[in-house]
């Protein structure tokens, strides 16, 4: 994965289909699509697939961690809940998360998912869950024990993902949000701000969104689902939040987003600037990276009827 660097808000490729585009004269014009992915029923009826699937939804507070993918030498969302999870099975285990983040960005819902074998599926809800709890330090918070089919991927399963950026803005500096918003000493129109988000929801090459290294040679189409900018009162703090779904994310794609609309909201750019910025297709065309600290992944979608609870 990477080191201290740039949040990586991305999904990997192949979560849920966009919608399909038209053209000027209602033809369907073609999907940019990742590359296709093994279906549920084709993973399940590989020979060497377990007999079912533990999916575990956690929280973490990712100042502390250098991404959530394993890194040797280095301490990371994934070591930590590997250890805890192979501690427990007393096996090595197969962990896949729904979306990887970098440094510095915490999660309230990230699922992991591990294939399991029958007399595992045995084991008592309580007593993994309080093994996990028990094994895992305080930044990392297991919250739910679900059950799903065999050949289940909290990766290629999902439909979508969510995530919230933080900001508190004006001469105070944050007190309770400190540690999870960006602070911006000028006051922002979150109004304006909301208005220019509308022009990045539907399907778009996102190319000016992302950082530019990750973008060569790969597609940089994604769907956003929906985008709003509100304020809201956290704790007795004034928060400006942006809250965005989409069916995956490329490499900083969330926090050029949130860069993008602040220059927006603080009166630097406006609105019209944030479509001209996406149709440069030019990671320069738009705004600054946001801090990590002020990112949170929210939560996944996946069908209703693949996960259960732990029983």
């Amino acid at each position: 994965m990477t080191d201290v660097r740039e949040t990586r808000e991305s999904t990997p490729e192949g979560s849920a289909s966009a919608p399909v585009a038209t053209g000027a004269q209602g033809a369907p014009e073609p999907a940019h699509q990742p590359p296709a992915r093994p279906s549920l029923a084709e993973r399940a009826a590989d020979p060497g697939t377990l007999d079912g699937t533990l999916v575990l939804e956690l929280g973490y507070r990712g100042a502390e961690f250098a991404g959530f993918a394993v890194q040797p030498t280095q301490r990371t969302v994934a070591g930590e809940v590997t250890r805890a999870l192979e501690t427990l099975l007393r096996r090595p285990i197969e962990l896949t998360c729904a979306g990887r983040t970098d440094a510095g960005v915490h999660a309230l819902s990230q699922y992991v998912s591990v294939p399991v074998a029958g007399s595992e599926l045995a084991l008592p809800e309580r007593r993994l869950m309080r093994g996990l709890i028990a094994l895992t330090p305080d930044d990392i918070s297991p919250r739910r024990l679900l059950r799903a089919p065999k050949g289940f991927s909290a990766r290629f399963d999902a439909r979508s993902r969510t995530y919230r950026y933080r900001i508190v803005s004006g001469e105070a500096r944050p007190v309770l949000a400190w540690d999870h918003a960006w602070w911006v000493k000028t006051p922002l129109d979150a109004a304006a701000m909301h208005e220019a988000a509308q022009q990045l929801v539907g399907e778009h090459d996102f190319k000016s969104f992302c950082k530019a290294a990750s973008a060569e040679g790969k597609p940089t189409h994604r769907c956003v689902l929906s985008l709003a900018v509100h304020e809201e009162l956290e704790c007795g703090e004034r928060v400006c939040c942006i809250d965005i779904e989409g069916n995956a994310f490329l490499h900083s794609m969330v926090r050029t987003i949130a860069g993008t609309l602040v220059e927006v909201g603080r009166g630097h750019r406006d609105g019209a600037w944030v479509g001209e910025a996406l149709a440069a297709c030019d990671r320069m065309a738009a705004g600054p990276c946001a801090p990590a600290k002020g990112l949170t992944f929210v939560g996944v979608d996946y069908p209703s009827e693949l996960l259960t609870p732990w029983e």
